[in-house]
C-alpha cells in the first residue's frame, strides 16, 4: 500500500525532499534496517538534512498524512513545491 505513495513524493517532491524505500526483505538491506532499528513494517522515519531522526511511524500512513506531519514540524513541503515550480515557470 505504501509504494504508490512513496513513488508519488519521490516524483513530486523532487529536489525538495528525499525519500527512499529499503526493502527489509532483501539480505543486502539487512545492515539499514537494523542501523535504523526497523521492527515493523512499513515503518516511515523522517530525518532532517543531517540524517538526525525527527519522527517514526509504524503501518499505513497516507500521502497527506505525511505531508501534515511535516508541515506540523515546520516544513511546508507543498509551499515549497509551488515556490519551486513557480520558479520553473519564470525560466
Amino acid at each position: 500500500k505504501m509504494a504508490p505513495i512513496l513513488e508519488a513524493l519521490t516524483t513530486e517532491y523532487a529536489g525538495i525532499m528525499n525519500v527512499e524505500f529499503i526493502d527489509v526483505w532483501q539480505k543486502e538491506n539487512l545492515p539499514k534496517a537494523q542501523r535504523y532499528g526497523i521492527q515493523s513494517i512499513p515503518t516511515q522515519i523522517f530525518l532532517d538534512a543531517d540524517g538526525k531522526e525527527l519522527w517514526r511511524h509504524e503501518g499505513f500512513i497516507s500521502k497527506e498524512d505525511i505531508l501534515a506531519k511535516w508541515k506540523a514540524m515546520g516544513y511546508d513541503l507543498e509551499k515549497s513545491r509551488k515556490d519551486k515550480m513557480a520558479g520553473k515557470d519564470a525560466k
